[in-house]
């Protein structure tokens, strides 16, 4: 508790030291709230007008003129419109509506043509009155001018933004390339972050200076953490490969310092970000692979002039196929999803963002489980190709809910893989997930079932190319680890880990979208493919690596009540794993993947039920189901070839488990009262 209290009071120290800083800045001389704009241009055309006098002046003293010559009414004649004629030129060029806070160094092209306009005055008209005028005196005097009206300009500058230099946050950038360049100019015109220092891995540039910035190599980094009591770290690497990026990233969390990056260098290309759009450093900006460009042909095979059906659509992986499917430019797209609200967001997003694409989107509410619906829909707008993401995907809730587990996941495939093949649908992609493998939970099994009620269409050769796509987590999606990790940091712990020794696999949204279209399109029919996950990561580091990226340092506890670790900031607490729950996933029950066109697809030959006697199974599930049997229920998918292993043979429905207790209850009542 004492140390959520620090960190409160930390972030309102910061709140209000910003506050008063900016309360500062209102009250500056300079600031636009004292005078308004018409009242400043013309006090800096007054201003300049007086320097180009005082140049000309000056610059007859630099070259040792007589200073008589300035009571000749023919050198005033031809020297006085080159005041008004520089003012201007400068006025046209834009130096007056410039804001002094913000100016650069381009504003010096500016002045530079406005001296050179006042010069070429001064020359014309002494050529055309045959007054004596030394060329010599003119260039000085124009140098004279660049220099006063330009350094007047930059000295106002540096006084706006003097006094508030200790108020900003120092930082230090790590890559003094052209990304961190343009950082560090964006940063001296903002009023939050003082760069003190660069650093990069490029030995060329170590000991030079940049914008002002010394460049100094990484190795200086904790001495420049403690001289300048750094806490964040900015990341100016826009183009970097994550294996790289993970590497500086690992050497940065030992420091104790927030680290935050620029965006893509896609979205800054775009024009989607800009440089000072500054973002923390997130897990998924390390555990991403760098994708593999996709296969344009994979990706339009089954979308492009088709009309395809989204099912779950507003789900984290339906959402992202049909942003995917829609820039592939289908006909139409189906969105089904039994959630109004996730389709309104979805619908929402797409036709703001896709207002020139021709596809029609059609937003379209339902459930898999019924029949009726499912046909209708399929029938009606001809639906060519079917992605079908719609399922119950978190463990301990359909563990609690094995019913409805089940309804959704086994018996919702079932119908809406019997109505594409009925309904002239020519190809249908199953979205699977590696908890499939030899499952201890009821989502795991029912999602084996799917596979099977997928393999089994695909035997009846009904015109319909049947395939399922396996893979792991998804990182960012509704319920994952990643987002409660970082609720839990921000609430100041503890962060909860299932097992210190627990895996996952993890995948970026996008790149799984990408590879379950293409997936889809490589089919023939039956096919399981299986996603290349990369190596499993452990979910202890994945925690602690999260702490530190905040700025902070984790710590281990047993239990909440414990005293606070040594010098540690964010407790983790290992709570044990849950119903269900593996330590390790994993993705192939044979073990024997095939290669495909795509580095990325695998595909598997998984076991397969001839469809008669896996109707006969869904025949005896649905029975059990619909009387609330929950042992029956457990005993058919025991008695499927799912390779079920269920914890202890436990059922952890809440509805049984209150059913159970009741009765238990009223067999203790009947005792008594027979006693």
């Amino acid at each position: 508790m004492a140390r959520r209290t620090r960190r409160v009071l930390k972030t309102a120290k910061r709140r209000a030291t910003s506050f008063a800083r900016k309360t500062r800045l209102k009250k500056s001389v300079f600031d636009s709230g004292n005078l308004n704009r018409s009242n400043k241009r013309a006090l800096q055309l007054v201003g300049d007008a007086v320097l180009i006098a005082a140049c000309f002046v000056l610059a007859i003293f630099i070259r040792g003129e007589d200073v008589a010559m300035l009571a000749d009414p023919w050198v005033l004649a031809v020297t006085l419109p080159a005041i008004p004629a520089t003012l201007l030129a400068l006025d046209r060029a834009g130096l007056y509506r410039a804001v002094l806070r913000y100016i650069t160094g381009t504003v010096m092209r500016v002045i530079v043509l406005g001296a050179a306009v006042g010069a070429a005055v001064i020359l014309v008209l002494s050529a055309a009155f045959s007054v004596p005028m030394p060329v010599g005196l003119v260039l000085i005097h124009a140098m004279l001018v660049l220099l006063s009206v330009g350094g007047v300009r930059f000295w106002i500058r540096s006084l706006i933004r003097k006094p508030s230099l200790r108020d900003l946050t120092p930082v230090v950038i790590y890559g003094a390339g052209h990304a961190g360049q343009q950082l560090v100019a964006a940063l001296n015109l903002g009023m939050e972050y003082r760069p003190v220092a660069f650093v990069d891995d490029d030995i060329r540039l170590h000991g030079t200076t940049i914008n002002g910035v010394p460049v100094h190599p990484a190795a200086d980094l904790r001495a420049l953490t403690a001289r300048w009591n750094i806490r964040e770290i900015l990341l100016a690497m826009p183009s970097l490969n994550r294996q790289r990026r993970r590497r500086i990233v690992s050497r940065l969390e030992t420091l104790g310092v927030e680290v935050k990056t620029i965006p893509s260098m896609g979205d800054l290309v775009s024009g989607r970000a800009r440089f000072t759009d500054l973002r923390a450093i997130t897990p998924e900006d390390l555990l991403g692979r760098d994708p593999v460009p996709p296969k344009p042909e994979l990706m339009t095979q089954n979308i492009t002039g088709k009309v395809v059906m989204v099912t779950g659509a507003g789900g984290t992986i339906g959402s992202e196929l049909c942003r995917m499917i829609i820039a592939q430019k289908p006909t139409a797209l189906v969105m089904l999803d039994v959630s109004e609200y996730a389709l309104y967001t979805i619908t929402t997003e797409l036709r703001d963002t896709m207002r020139d694409n021709a596809t029609r989107i059609l937003p379209v509410m339902g459930s898999v489980q019924n029949p009726g619906r499912m046909r209708a829909i399929l029938r009606h707008f001809k639906v060519q190709t079917v992605f079908h993401a719609a399922a119950y995907k978190h463990v301990q809730l359909v563990e609690e809910n094995l019913i409805e587990g089940i309804y959704n996941n086994v018996f919702g495939t079932r119908v809406i893989a019997e109505a594409a093949a009925e309904c002239g649908v020519q190809s249908f992609t199953l979205v699977s997930t590696d908890k499939t493998v030899r499952p201890t939970n009821i989502m795991g099994a029912t999602k084996r079932m799917a596979e099977l009620i997928c393999q089994a269409q695909a035997q009846k050769q009904s015109g319909c190319t049947f395939s399922m796509v396996r893979f792991g987590n998804v990182l960012g999606s509704s319920g994952s680890v990643i987002p409660r990790f970082r609720d839990q940091i921000e609430q100041g712990g503890p962060v909860t880990v299932t097992d210190p020794q627990v895996t996952r696999y993890f995948m970026t949204i996008s790149e799984a979208a990408q590879l379950v279209i293409q997936a889809g399109a490589m089919a023939r029919g039956g096919d399981v493919f299986v996603l290349d996950m990369g190596q499993p990561v452990k979910i202890l580091d994945l925690a602690k690596s999260m702490i530190r990226l905040h700025g902070l340092t984790p710590y281990m506890v047993d239990d909440t009540h414990e005293p606070e670790g040594e010098g540690g900031d964010i407790a983790i607490l290992i709570t044990g794993l849950g119903h269900g729950e593996k330590l390790h996933e994993e993705l192939l029950i044979a073990g024997n993947p095939q290669g495909t066109e795509h580095p990325r697809i695998l595909t598997a030959s998984e076991i397969s039920m001839p469809p008669a006697a896996l109707e006969k199974l869904l025949e005896d599930l649905w029975a059990a189901c619909k009387t609330f049997d929950l042992r029956s229920v457990q005993a058919v998918l025991l008695r499927a070839p799912l390779q079920y292993r269920p914890e202890n043979g436990e059922i952890h429905d809440m509805m049984w488990q209150a059913k159970s207790e009741n009765t238990a209850k009223s067999r203790l009542r009947l005792v008594g009262t027979n006693r």
